[in-house]
């Protein structure tokens, strides 16, 4: 599951395809409930300057669900020349 831990104007105006968004301070047991616990969760922000996927990801570690980063982020997916998709 990927998840987009920016705000949500951030995601509106743009993020990766298939992620869902959920800001790293929302990240609680409650709110992950909905998934598997063997679910595997990839957290992305900005970029390689922010520290929301870390932050998102130490609170998934701590809550016992396996997790990765995508290092980079939008930058790097940018980078790579591949297109945001808007919301709506």
């Amino acid at each position: 599951m990927l998840l987009d831990v920016r705000s949500p104007a951030l995601f509106a105006k743009g993020h990766i395809p298939g992620a869902i968004n959920l800001p790293h301070g929302k990240i609680v047991a409650s709110a992950m409930a909905k998934w598997s616990d063997d679910t595997v969760f990839v957290t992305y922000c900005a970029g390689p300057h922010c520290n929301g996927a870390a932050r998102g990801a130490l609170r998934l570690a701590e809550l016992g669900r396996p997790v990765k980063i995508m290092a980079g982020g939008v930058t790097g997916w940018l980078d790579e020349g591949f297109l945001l998709q808007p919301e709506g």
